[in-house]
């Protein structure tokens, strides 16, 4: 038992009895007991709002060549089948995926928990030069990449005009 209570609530890993000033910083959340109800980016995501939903913040990088736009999202420890990419109407591609929760076993001790978990949908508007039909997705070593062809630019024609007089 702890000298010093715990104002950040009983966690998982904890169990050790000895108190680590250290571990309280981890979870440290000013906005937890705010008596107005703010949605979380949690609460914006349908089916979301579990227990631990650092995941919804996935990052995503997205960079234009001359050729295509490109897609980067590093996903750890997810399989392609645990991850949607669809094409939506007006141009919106859509990023998904949930990593479930690890079950737990009784005779388990943690000790830290900070690998996240839970559903993330992240949606671009994809530009009007987007081949939509050329989509292509793939993922090597936790990292899904999608290219979107871009459409070749027609230039215009320019015919030079005799001026008379």
């Amino acid at each position: 038992m702890s000298l010093i209570p715990s104002f950040f609530g009983n966690r998982r890993g904890r169990s050790s009895g000895a108190w680590d000033p250290f571990s309280a910083l981890d979870a440290f959340d000013p906005f937890r007991d705010f008596p107005i109800n703010f949605p979380s980016s949690a609460a914006l995501i349908p089916g979301g709002g579990g227990e631990n939903t650092a995941f919804v913040n996935t990052r995503i990088d997205w960079k234009e060549t001359p050729e295509a736009h490109v897609f980067k999202a590093d996903l750890p420890g997810l399989k392609k089948e645990e991850v949607k990419v669809e094409v939506e109407d007006d141009r919106v591609l859509q990023i998904s995926g949930e990593r479930r929760v690890e079950k737990e076993d009784k005779d388990d001790t943690w000790h830290r928990v900070e690998r996240s978990s839970g559903k993330f949908v992240r949606r671009f508007r994809l530009p009007e030069n987007a081949k939509m039909d050329e989509i292509k997705a793939g993922m090597e070593n936790g990292v899904l990449t999608v290219t979107v062809p871009k459409a070749e630019v027609k230039k215009p024609d320019v015919k030079a005009i005799e001026i008379s007089g």
